[in-house]
């Protein structure tokens, strides 16, 4: 019963115009980033990047060679939307998108890990069987149908990326308005806007929409009475996240995945007038059914567990970050931070002069000042650069987070010996000291993640 319902063939009208909007918008990110400075401040400038851990061997591409990379991604992002050597082309961006997702944490976003998901996701989908150079060059490919499970895979997804990123707000700080405050800091000289955006009320507004939205968005969208009222809000939703966070193609990418939840004749009706409507609903099970069901019933297993992992690890992840990443946690908190290193000679016992801003560009410093595991690995960097030179060296480290306009405190020992110690994949890494009591308040400039 299960698998008929899965794979009864629908019209396919929303996942065509939804692949070339979605080519159009990857295009977009890609040659975006070349038109701004993003890869300059991100890849070209930075001596090196803060990659995932473990993956070391994923680094930027020397000198210029950056930029070709991006213009090929975006190359790539052109024959998507076109529907050319479809399944290549989206394999061949996801690729591309990941090894650079991978590569630096400094510009982490979770947009940029849904993006490396929905790459996967679509290279599933039959997305290229009509409205596309495929379809043209290959009649026998043309169909105007696709397997329910399309839409399944992709309103599930949606599911949990809002529901996680709705549950991680509730908490104090969230819930009394005060890190809204704090985001809006440093939009008061927006045109037009920038004074409305300090108002207290303002900052209510923003929590709480917030919190409901992503709660409540999914299932309103479903819902037949619903769907017109949450989609004239996800437009004015995601239009003001996109002025007031500029936070590239997401918003437009959110708007884009509607078609999904609208009925297919109304879609074909807009978007394709020309295209013949299906409604045969013949069921077509692939021979390999088994493995298809088993493969995304593990995929989405680890979509719903990752993002609690952070319970399980000891102490508060507003404060370690452990657990923070692929968790859907968007927007949560601002932290600022003050550090210092002092590097010493073993063979001496003597203080080396150092001076971690030489090493470090501006974007890479506001992480190493927040971020444990960036930390770390700037640690181990320092460690490499003097073994080269016939140094062993001990870092210590002298560390003060600030969480949410709190009092500043020590986030690691500094009687560890950082160019010693170890990097714990899953668990908790005993050499950050204990979150402190947040309880007090005071007002500073924050660095917002």
């Amino acid at each position: 019963m299960l698998n008929q319902w899965l794979y009864k063939q629908v019209d396919n009208s929303a996942l065509v115009v939804f692949r070339v909007l979605f080519g159009f918008l990857i295009t977009c990110e890609a040659w975006g980033a070349i038109a701004t400075s993003w890869i300059r401040t991100t890849l070209v400038e930075p001596q090196f990047t803060f990659n995932f851990i473990g993956l070391d061997f994923l680094q930027p591409l020397p000198g210029d060679l950056m930029y070709y990379y991006y213009g090929l991604m975006g190359f790539f992002g052109v024959l998507v939307m076109l529907g050319y050597k479809y399944r290549f082309s989206v394999l061949a961006y996801g690729v591309m998108w990941t090894c650079v997702y991978l590569m630096q944490k400094s510009s982490y976003n979770n947009h940029y890990y849904l993006l490396m998901l929905l790459l996967g996701i679509m290279a599933c989908f039959p997305a290229n069987r009509y409205l596309s150079l495929d379809a043209k060059q290959n009649p026998e490919i043309k169909q105007n149908h696709m397997p329910r499970w399309v839409y399944i895979v992709i309103i599930a997804q949606l599911w949990i990326v809002y529901t996680y990123a709705s549950v991680a707000k509730l908490y104090p700080d969230w819930l009394d308005a005060s890190v809204a405050g704090q985001l809006m800091q440093s939009k008061a000289d927006y045109w037009l806007v920038g004074e409305m955006l300090q108002q207290k009320w303002v900052h209510w507004c923003i929590a709480y929409f917030g919190i409901f939205f992503d709660l409540l968005i999914i299932p309103a969208l479903l819902w037949k009475r619903t769907r017109k009222t949450a989609f004239i809000i996800s437009i004015f939703f995601h239009l003001f996240n996109s002025f007031i966070f500029h936070i590239g193609i997401f918003p437009y990418l959110s708007l884009a995945f509607t078609l999904f939840f609208f009925p297919a004749e109304t879609v074909q009706h807009i978007f394709l007038p020309k295209k013949s409507f299906y409604d045969a609903g013949e069921i077509i099970r692939p021979k390999n059914y088994k493995p298809i069901l088993m493969v995304f019933g593990l995929y989405f297993l680890v979509q719903i567990t990752l993002p609690l992992r952070h319970w399980f690890i000891q102490d508060n992840v507003l404060w370690t970050e452990e657990g923070h990443r692929l968790s859907w946690r968007m927007m949560l908190r601002s932290k600022s931070g003050r550090i210092h290193f002092k590097v010493v000679d073993k063979s001496t016992g003597k203080a080396l002069p150092f001076n971690h801003r030489d090493w470090l560009s501006r974007k890479e410093l506001r992480s190493v000042s927040t971020k444990p595991d960036c930390i770390w690995q700037f640690c181990q960097r320092v460690k490499k650069d003097y073994a080269a030179k016939g140094t062993d060296v001990a870092i210590y480290v002298d560390c003060k987070v600030s969480v949410n306009a709190r009092p500043y405190h020590t986030l690691i020992n500094p009687e560890v010996d950082m160019a010693d110690a170890k990097w714990d994949y899953f668990w908790h890494n005993d050499w950050l000291m204990p979150s402190p009591d947040l309880s007090k308040r005071e007002v500073k400039e924050h660095v917002l993640d």
